[in-house]
């Protein structure tokens, strides 16, 4: 906000030394807009040498119809209510103005609001609607801001297609989620047409509400046909899911079988729910791919879709997968053995030392809990600058989680690492390191290791810690 203030400070110069609005401010960019408002009332640009001499005096000046456009701009934003709703009054005559009327009916003082909403009524159409949608919606979040976004939709709802598409399209997507849920209400949108928005928009609230409403407004089976490809085939997950549940309805469960194996959580336990809804078993369709390992790659969620919905007696089934040439693949047969807690230290252990950091982030997960069964020098070596920075990284956080001695070994060691945040995180160890129950009081190992780490603390908080491990200062 403080770099939003500095560049309409700037503008508000210009515009005081005459300079065109255009010439100042983006149109087009509710930003600039808000920008000028705020820097204009913080007061910055009256230290200018353009201040006008009506500032001076601290008086209302004579006659405000007498200013020229980019004056009346910075009279429409001034800390004063009355010279803001006097401005008003000689707007109508630069629509380029609009953008400040559209602020100025979220105004503060009543009377100010009270004069600029029929100013905003009276002058937007569908054209100058279509433009100021951002800025009246980012208006419309403020306290006192609805009228705005009530008049957009009351001037919107006669807008053209072309119009409707211009928003439907905007880069904005507060913007967007607004013409989508226009267009639901007026049904002026078709089932396959809101299938294709859900798939092709990045937003998570469009994406649930065309993907709904395409749905929703299906009356027969034959146009399923039309809808179903889109929200199946989209890239993100929500929109897919939405089509497999759509399945049920449609009465193909058959289709929803390729899901199961989809790399979303999400879609694969709709898929299940469709299977089991038309007394299907997921759990078979899983152990029986699980047995043709080649099918894995083209389904990556295979292997731990068997243990979402599988028991501990499937473990035998993801064993062999530890071992498989696909990254995606190991990594989730390490998650799939942790969640049917079958997850063995001595059997996950050679994986921290995988060539793919997914692989060992989930392998490093699985051994959190049996950290301390881990050889401490097999992952003090880990540690070291040859190795892999995810496998260090690893290490590390085993050795973290171990506490005690070893803890405390490992994190002063890499107090001087290359590695910047594996640094800040060994540092990070060090200064909540307490003595855990197994610490030897009087160990003179960890007088020389807080010693070296001594600039991590206050004296004070050193001497503390000291004493906790039962070493003379």
């Amino acid at each position: 906000m403080r770099k939003e203030t500095g560049d309409g400070a700037a503008a508000a110069v210009r515009l005081a030394g005459g300079a065109p609005l255009r010439d100042v401010l983006d149109a087009d960019d509710p930003d600039s807009w808000l920008a000028l408002d705020a820097a204009v009332r913080e007061g910055v640009w009256y230290r200018s040498r353009f201040r006008p001499e009506w500032e001076h005096a601290g008086q209302l000046p004579a006659d405000l119809t007498r200013l020229d456009e980019p004056r009346l701009a910075l009279a429409l934003c001034h800390r004063d209510g009355r010279i803001r709703q006097e401005a008003m009054s000689r707007s109508p005559r630069y629509p380029g103005l609009l953008p400040l009327i559209v602020i100025r009916c979220a105004d503060w003082a009543a009377p100010v609001r009270e004069h600029a909403r029929p100013l905003l009524r009276e002058a937007l159409d569908a054209d100058s609607a279509t433009g100021l949608a951002p800025l009246i919606l980012r208006v419309g979040r403020r306290a006192r801001g609805a009228f705005g976004g009530e008049v957009l939709e009351e001037v919107l709802r006669g807008a053209s297609r072309g119009q409707l598409a211009a928003l439907l399209a905007s880069p904005d997507r507060h913007v967007r989620r607004f013409a989508y849920r226009m267009a639901v209400a007026g049904r002026s949108l078709r089932p396959v047409e809101l299938a294709r928005a859900a798939a092709r928009d990045k937003d998570t609230v469009v994406q649930d509400l065309c993907a709904t409403a395409a749905l929703t407004a299906l009356r027969d089976e034959e146009a399923y046909e039309d809808v179903l490809p889109p929200l199946l085939t989209a890239r993100n997950p929500r929109t897919r899911s939405a089509g497999v549940t759509a399945l049920r309805q449609a009465g193909r469960p058959e289709q929803a079988e390729p899901f199961l194996g989809d790399r979303s959580a999400l879609v694969r336990a709709c898929a299940r729910y469709v299977v089991r809804q038309h007394g299907g078993d997921p759990g078979a369709w899983y152990r029986k791919r699980c047995t043709a390992p080649d099918d894995l790659v083209s389904l990556p969620g295979t292997v731990i879709g068997l243990a979402e919905c599988g028991n501990r007696a499937d473990a035998g089934l993801l064993r062999p997968f530890l071992a498989h040439p696909v990254p995606g693949v190991r990594a989730r047969a390490v998650a799939g053995l942790r969640a049917l807690d079958r997850a063995d230290a001595e059997q996950l252990r050679p994986l921290l030392d995988d060539p793919a950091p997914g692989v060992v982030r989930e392998t490093v997960v699985a051994l959190l809990p049996s950290a301390e069964q881990l050889p401490a020098d097999w992952l003090l070596e880990r540690t070291g600058p040859d190795r892999p920075r995810h496998v260090r990284l690893a290490a590390f956080r085993l050795l973290d989680a171990r506490g005690g001695i070893v803890a405390l070994r490992a994190s002063v060691g890499l107090l001087a690492d290359p590695d910047a945040k594996l640094r800040t995180w060994a540092g990070q160890s060090v200064q909540r390191w307490h003595p855990s129950a197994d610490t030897r009081l009087g160990d003179a190992e960890v007088g020389e290791l807080l010693d070296r780490s001594r600039h991590l603390f206050s004296d004070y908080v050193l001497r503390r810690r000291k004493r906790e491990a039962g070493v003379n200062d």
